[in-house]
């Protein structure tokens, strides 16, 4: 007679567990199905890599990979960091009505600070993961662009209200400052999230661009160490500022679209009211 339990139930093996017949439970089958379709997605990912690597490598010859999909040593120090000092020198020739906070110099002088801080903590290459020095990247990119916002918004509603633009000289250096801002600013911002930031480029964690570049199209024609840096973004922000659309760098992400569209109509609104105005006066 094969050995029973309590009540006729199957009897149960103290070193191998259950019988068969017994199930395992929900919960266990779910972690199951749950770690399988992460292995898949992480499979996928490497899949995908290993034919953007490729297909770079066929381009280019020889199997050689391109700097923008693999890792480097990360971008300068200097030109963010130039570039972010002329948007706060700009600040300065804007009237006092126009600027976001009082004194004027108030908010110049905290972005300043906060400038000094990024240089000091990073001053060489842009490739160390921290927390704390990204918040305060976004945070001085905030700031620019709250400052430039507010001079924007009441530059505008001056001129519509007839209480700005009394001569043309003056004039013409408020909207050229406010203008050349708005370009920093914007390339400050497409510099901070295509693919995820400066650090996350160097270390090539992301392999999708938010922004095509020629050289990314054309890898044969580039350098192999080539890489967009923030001069490329600066020269992206002021392609789209004059031009009004995009040139010969391509927006692929939703986010990267709706960024060069509201810096267009900025730049819209912002050249021909000033222009507009500065011709009426002179007339």
């Amino acid at each position: 007679m094969p050995a029973t339990g309590k009540d006729d139930e199957p009897a149960r093996d103290e070193r191998t567990g259950p019988r068969d017949g017994q199930r395992h439970s929900p919960v266990d089958g779910a972690l199951i199905m749950e770690g399988i379709r992460a292995l898949h997605s992480r499979l996928d990912e490497i899949e995908r890599r290993a034919v953007i690597v490729g297909h770079a490598g066929q381009r280019l010859g020889g199997g050689l990979v391109p700097a923008w999909l693999r890792r480097t040593e990360g971008e300068a120090r200097w030109q963010v960091a130039t570039a972010v000092a002329v948007a706060i020198a700009l600040q300065i020739p804007v009237p006092g009505r126009l600027v976001l906070l009082r004194p004027p110099w108030l908010l110049p002088a905290l972005e300043g600070l906060l400038l000094l801080v990024l240089v000091v903590a990073n001053p060489r290459r842009i490739n160390r993961q921290s927390r704390a020095l990204r918040m305060l990247s976004l945070t001085l990119a905030v700031l620019l662009s709250l400052a430039n916002a507010w001079s924007v918004a009441r530059l505008v509603l001056g001129l519509v209200h007839g209480t700005e633009g009394k001569t043309a000289g003056p004039l013409l250096v408020t909207g050229a400052a406010i203008w050349l801002t708005n370009i920093i600013v914007f390339a400050l911002w497409y510099w901070e999230f295509d693919r995820g930031g400066p650090v996350s480029r160097a270390n090539a964690a992301r392999i999708y661009p938010d922004f095509l570049f020629a050289q990314m199209t054309s890898p044969n024609l580039a350098p192999p160490r080539w890489e967009p840096t923030f001069g490329d973004y600066l020269y992206l922000a002021f392609t789209n500022a004059a031009a009004f659309s995009p040139t010969d760098v391509l927006p692929m992400s939703r986010w990267a679209k709706m960024a060069m569209t509201v810096q267009a109509l900025v730049s819209i609104v912002t050249v021909i009211l000033v222009v507009a105005r500065a011709v009426n006066i002179l007339v």
